[in-house]
């Protein structure tokens, strides 16, 4: 996917430094890896004077870089209002790919690493192999876009779950009330899905393989961020996350005090 699609405005983003972000130091526990899952280091690698975007791209340079760039400015302007302070991982996941390719990313934002690539299933009224509808309203059974902190886990219908708290006034604000949850489910299953074209659906929750599922909740669970991309223009025009760095520059340019409420 080209940066066409990005709005102009947001061309700043691909300034986030990783200074910007308040994030815990401890060291992860050990993982249980599915067979696309990966757990890469840039500790070794890469120059420590990268900043923290260019470390995500190295670390999945088959992930759009621009799409990474806005997820961290989210995050950012997330933190700055006082959501997901101590958040030390960040999923990402880029609707605007087939279901059938490797689509979701969970970064250790922390120690720099890559922790899975995997698939993940977006809501059957979303659309087909690539969806292009999105929505905040209850019954659409369609995916929601923008910035997540994930919240508390728990069983039920879809077994071992994992609740999400949009950030995002009239965009994804509704997920705890639409039971929008990330959780394991049988139809995220590589060969059934390229034997119809396309992975099966869920209700609008991004729905994981079952290997995977329960390792990549435990991760995720507890205040990290899910960011969730598709480049619809009206949501990338609209979201006050996507826009805050810019606002505050624009303000710190006119001389005011970009942190003045």
């Amino acid at each position: 996917m080209s940066g066409k699609h990005l709005a102009p405005r947001l061309a700043l983003v691909i300034a986030v430094s990783a200074s910007s972000l308040a994030i815990a130091a401890t060291s992860p526990g050990p993982l249980s890896h599915g067979p696309r899952s990966a757990a890469i280091s840039l500790r070794r690698a890469s120059p420590s004077h990268l900043s923290l975007p260019q470390r995500l791209v190295e670390l999945a340079p088959a992930a759009d870089p621009q799409v990474l760039a806005l997820a961290l400015s989210a995050v950012r302007c997330a933190q700055a209002e006082g959501n997901g302070t101590t958040a030390r991982r960040l999923a990402v996941i880029d609707y605007s790919r087939s279901s059938l390719q490797p689509r979701l990313w969970v970064f250790d934002l922390a120690s720099h690493k890559l922790l899975y690539r995997e698939l993940v299933a977006h809501g059957r009224g979303s659309g087909g192999d690539i969806p292009t509808h999105f929505s905040n309203a209850d019954g659409s059974h369609a995916s929601s876009l923008g910035l997540f902190v994930t919240r508390d886990t728990y069983t039920g219908h879809n077994g071992y779950s994992l609740r999400m708290d949009g950030l995002e006034p009239g965009i994804n604000d509704d997920a705890m009330a639409r039971a929008i949850v990330m959780h394991g489910a049988p139809y995220v299953n590589a060969d059934s899905g390229r034997q119809m074209g396309r992975l099966g659906r869920s209700w609008g929750c991004p729905a994981l393989r079952n290997a995977v599922a329960k390792p990549i909740i435990d991760v995720m669970k507890d205040g990290q961020f899910v960011f969730s991309y598709y480049p619809d223009q009206a949501w990338l025009a609209r979201s006050a996350l996507l826009h805050c760095a810019a606002s505050h520059t624009a303000r710190r340019d006119a001389g005011g005090n970009p942190d003045a409420s």
